[in-house]
Order: C-alpha cells, then sequence, then structure tokens
C-alpha cells in the first residue's frame, strides 16, 4: 500500500476512493519484506501486555477515542513516509484514531478486524541438517509453532496451529508430499487443524494413546519411531502438562516439546483439572522433566507456543535443552515443585472448555474462528 492520496484529490481525479483500511494479509507481507509502517496500537496497556504485533508501538488512547477526544491521537509522531497502521482490538476504534491522523495530513490505516483478526497471521523460519529441513509456522500474534520437517520429499507436520492450506502450500512449493500428522497432546488454547490436513493430504494421522477423542487415528506410545525420508521421529512419554503429553526427536537432533518445555520455563498442568488432578499431573511433570534433562544437552528445543509475539525475522525460536534446563531450576523434591508451579500459573486461555471439546471430536466449527482463538497463549507457567 503506497503512501495515501487525500480523499478529495481522488474524487476529484475521477479515481478509485482510497482504502483506509489494511487487511491481515497485506499486513503481514509488508511486515514479512520490511516495509515503511508504523504500526500503532492504541489498546489499554493491560490487553497490549499479554500480546502484540511485534515492533509495534503503544499509546494507551482508546478510552479518550471513545469519549469523543479530537485530539487523542495528537502525540502520534511516526518517522518521515511512513504509513501509520492503528491497532485496537476489533478494527473499530482504530478507524477513529486513524481518521485523527489523515485529518493531520498523516497516511493512516486501520487494521480490518483488529488483534482479532491478527490472531491467525503468520510467518516461519527454518533450519536444515545433513538429512532434514525443519520449518517453523508461527502465528506471530498467538505465539502458536506448528513444525513441517521433511526428509528427502517425504515430510512430517507436528502442532497444526494454522488453515490446512498453508502447510499444503508450503509442501507442494518444497516439492514435499505429506505422509505423516502428528500432535503432541490434545490442545487447550488452538484449534487443531491436524485431523482436517491429515485428511486433506492423505496422511497417516497420530496422537499420543489416550481415551480422550472421538475420531480415530494411529496411537503412539513410548519410543515408537516413525521413519519419513532419511529421517527418524521417536516418541517419548512426559505427561504433565496433560497426562498424555508427549514430546517428538527427530534425528537425535530436534525435540519438538509441545507445551512439556519452553526454552525458559514449563507447560501449565491445570487446564481441565481439578486441585487434586492438577497437583499429580504437575508431579508427573517433574518426573517428566528431569527425564528430558538427561538426553543430550545439545538437542534443540523447539516448543509448540512462545509467549512473545513472534518478529518476522526468519530465526528460529529455540534454545539448546542444556540452557532450558538451567532456566528451569528442577530440584529434586517433586511435591515442592509442583506446588509451587501452582501457584504461578497464569489464567486460563479464553475459551479453553470449548476448544477442548472441539479438539476432542476433531472437528473445527463453522464460520469464522477468530472469536473463539482470540487472545494470547496462557499455556506456560509465568
Amino acid at each position: 500500500m503506497e503512501q495515501e492520496t487525500q480523499v478529495s484529490t481522488a474524487h476529484a481525479k475521477g479515481l478509485p476512493e482510497p482504502t483506509h483500511e489494511i487487511s491481515v494479509a497485506e499486513l503481514q507481507t509488508r511486515l514479512g519484506h520490511g516495509g515503511p509502517l508504523f504500526v500503532l496500537d492504541i489498546r489499554p496497556a493491560g490487553e497490549r501486555a499479554e500480546w502484540a504485533i511485534p515492533g509495534s508501538s503503544h499509546l494507551d488512547i482508546y478510552q479518550a477515542l471513545k469519549n469523543g477526544d479530537l485530539n487523542a491521537a495528537a502525540a502520534v509522531a511516526p518517522p518521515p513516509n511512513t504509513t501509520v497502521v492503528a491497532v485496537c482490538g476489533a478494527g473499530n476504534t482504530s478507524k477513529i484514531a486513524a481518521e485523527q491522523l489523515r485529518k493531520r495530513g498523516l497516511p493512516a490505516v486501520s487494521l480490518i478486524g483488529g488483534m482479532k483478526a491478527w490472531s491467525l497471521a503468520w510467518n516461519t523460519a527454518e533450519m536444515t541438517s545433513s538429512d532434514a529441513t525443519l520449518v517453523q509456522i508461527r502465528r506471530t500474534g498467538k505465539g502458536c509453532l506448528s513444525y513441517i520437517v521433511a526428509s528427502g520429499n517425504e515430510a512430517v507436520v507436528v502442532d497444526a496451529a494454522l488453515d490446512p492450506a498453508i502447510f499444503l502450500g508450503i509442501a507442494r512449493t518444497r516439492g514435499w508430499a505429506i505422509r505423516h500428522v502428528l500432535d503432541t497432546h490434545i490442545h487447550a488454547d488452538h484449534l487443531s487443524r491436524s485431523c482436517s490436513l491429515a485428511g486433506q493430504a492423505g496422511a497417516s494421522l497420530w496422537l499420543p494413546e489416550q481415551r480422550r477423542v472421538s475420531f480415530t487415528y494411529r496411537p503412539l506410545h513410548e519410543g515408537e519411531t516413525l521413519a519419513f525420508g532419511k529421517s527418524t521421529l521417536t516418541c517419548l512419554s512426559t505427561p504433565g502438562h496433560t497426562r498424555e503429553s508427549v514430546c517428538y526427536v527427530i534425528d537425535n537432533r530436534w525435540l519438538l516439546t509441545g507445551d512439556t518445555l519452553f526454552l525458559d520455563t514449563v507447560g501449565r498442568p491445570d487446564l481441565e483439572a481439578d486441585p487434586d488432578e492438577s497437583l499429580a499431573r504437575a508431579i508427573l511433570l517433574h518426573g517428566s522433566l528431569r527425564r528430558l534433562f538427561e538426553l543430550e544437552p545439545e538437542l534443540m528445543v523447539l516448543p509448540c507456543h512462545t509467549s512473545s509475539p513472534v518478529p518476522f525475522d526468519r530465526t528460529v525460536i529455540t534454545a539448546i535443552l542444556g540452557a532450558a534446563r538451567e532456566a528451569v531450576h528442577l530440584g529434586y523434591d517433586a511435591e515442592a515443585f509442583a506446588r509451587d508451579l501452582l501457584r504461578r500459573v497464569p489464567l486460563t486461555p479464553p475459551n479453553h472448555h470449548v476448544i477442548v471439546k472441539y479438539n476432542e471430536a476433531g472437528v473445527l466449527p463453522s464460520g469464522d474462528l477468530t472469536d473463539l482463538e482470540a487472545g494470547a497463549n496462557r499455556c506456560a507457567v509465568v
């Protein structure tokens, strides 16, 4: 989107009226290419604290705009020759901010759908080994991390959190055939697209063995291995975040940890659980982490969530296992670890009961998914 022309000028010349909005897809593309943009988040500070567009600036003028303050955006000072993209929660109040900025002669647009729509924006990063290529597909607003790992022309997908067309498109452009689709556990903060993706790709659908889901899948057990190309994926049982949680080791190089282990913290054990079950899971998590921390410390930890906005920097979100072990401070007393963990869990993810039900049924709701999935992920213990 080029710098905007004033509406009156366009009308006088018989040109189409300029748009005063920008779509998530266009903003995603422009941020990915480093376009001259000044993204202005006008939401209250408490809303921004949990999730934001990477690189955005913040000015808490939401209530002032709602109250009709005609000078609410007067302090906005973007760099010269830069389009301002105003962002709010749902894309309504940001229109008022953009209009005020245009009245000052600044090119300004509003993000259609606001942060709710931004929750589906994504970007990628990748790394390679001698036998395989790993592509990390990141929902930049939501913090969900999915993976395509390919060896030769065969690929596996782990924790698919976006439209299946995205995974199919990436595979098609690389000449890869998706052979296996896996989840690390039954997710609670986003809708799993794994069932749909496996069906569209003609791939095998694998889940850790459990009795929660009502659809057909191939169960993975402790120590089982899947082969693809010259690579192998091995299942490790790591209960704690959920009872069925597993991690996947690929080629003794990459450790896909789901919501069991993040780069510097661990997954919460309390979702869909009463206090006794939460404590029991937290104790199980201690044992699972001890097991992981005994693995090769140079393994690359690749979780399925991150709590920070994902930048468009093409850098894989990862850390070596040894660094994650140092950050977690596990200790030896499992019950003390568990009780401390439960004291630090954040608020539960929005709509998690509904999301879990859909994921257990293996179906996606019809219509717009943004309201159901909107908001930051809250899977990590802070």
